[in-house]
C-alpha cells in the first residue's frame, strides 16, 4: 500500500523532478531493534520510484561498516542526501514523518544544490568560522515548528564544511533525549551538549547563538 496519496505523490514527484541535479540517498537500515527502518525504507522507495532524480543506496547498518563509516552514521534508521558537491552533513535519525517530511524535501533540494538563501551576516559568519559544528534538532513528527528549525540548520550545513547538522526523532532515541534533557520540541544540541535552543528560532538567532561558542 502506498505511503502517500495520489494527490500527494503528484506534488512530490514535480517537485523532485525539478531538483537541479541528481541526488544519492544513503539509507542505513537493519533487520532487528530498529523500530522504524522498515518503514523508512519503504517511504524512500516510493520517493526514489517517483523521479530519476532520487538513487536511493541502501546500506545494511551491521554489514556495511566501511559506509556507516565514512558517512559517520552510529544509529538506525539513517539518511544521508549526498549531491554532486559531495556531504554537505545533512542527517537524519529517524523516520522524517509527519510535519518532517517536508524537511527532507529540503534537504534533496539542498543536496542537488539549491542556494540555502541565508542572510549576508550569516554568509560571513561562516566564511569566518574557525572550528567545527555539530547541529541536532531534536523533533517529533506531529511537531509543526520542528521543520522550520530542521532546515535552519541543515542551510548553515549547506552553506559550510565546518557544520553538520541532523534531525533526530526523539521518541525514536530516548536515551539521547533523557541525555540531552529533552522536554519539548523542537529542541537543538549543539557540539553535544556545549549549548542548547529552545523551540523554533529565527536564522539570526541561531547564528548569535553560535557566535557566543566562539
Amino acid at each position: 500500500m502506498a505511503l502517500l496519496s495520489e494527490k500527494d505523490a503528484k506534488k512530490v514527484q514535480e517537485i523532485l523532478n525539478a531538483l537541479p541535479a541528481t541526488v544519492e540517498v544513503h539509507f542505513f537500515t537493519q533487520e532487528l531493534e530498529c523500530q522504524f527502518c522498515r518503514e523508512t525504507g519503504e517511504l524512500l522507495r516510493e520517493l526514489a520510484a517517483l523521479s530519476p532524480k532520487l538513487k536511493l543506496m541502501e546500506h545494511d547498518f551491521l554489514l556495511d561498516k566501511d559506509a556507516a563509516s565514512a558517512f559517520g552514521v552510529e544509529m538506525v534508521p539513517a539518511i544521508v542526501p549526498v549531491g554532486p558537491a559531495g556531504d554537505l552533513g545533512l542527517r537524519f535519525y529517524g523516520i522524517p514523518a509527519g510535519y518532517e517530511f517536508a524537511s527532507l524535501l529540503e534537504s534533496f533540494k539542498l543536496a542537488a544544490g539549491a542556494d540555502p538563501e541565508l542572510a549576508d551576516e550569516t554568509k560571513e559568519f561562516l566564511s569566518q568560522l574557525a572550528h567545527e559544528l555539530e547541529l541536532e534538532v531534536y523533533v517529533t513528527p506531529t511537531c509543526p515548528y520542528c521543520p522550520g528549525m530542521v532546515v535552519n540548520a541543515f542551510r548553515l550545513a549547506a552553506a559550510s564544511p565546518k557544520v553538520k547538522a541532523a534531525m533526530v526523532e526523539a521518541t525514536e532515541f530516548p536515551h539521547l533525549a533523557i541525555r540531552y534533557q529533552v522536554r519539548g520540541v523542537p529542541r537543538t544540541v549543539i557540539n553535544r551538549g556545549q549549548a542548547y535552543i529552545e523551540g523554533l528560532v529565527p536564522e539570526s538567532h541561531l547564528v548569535e547563538t553560535l557566535q557566543s561558542l566562539s
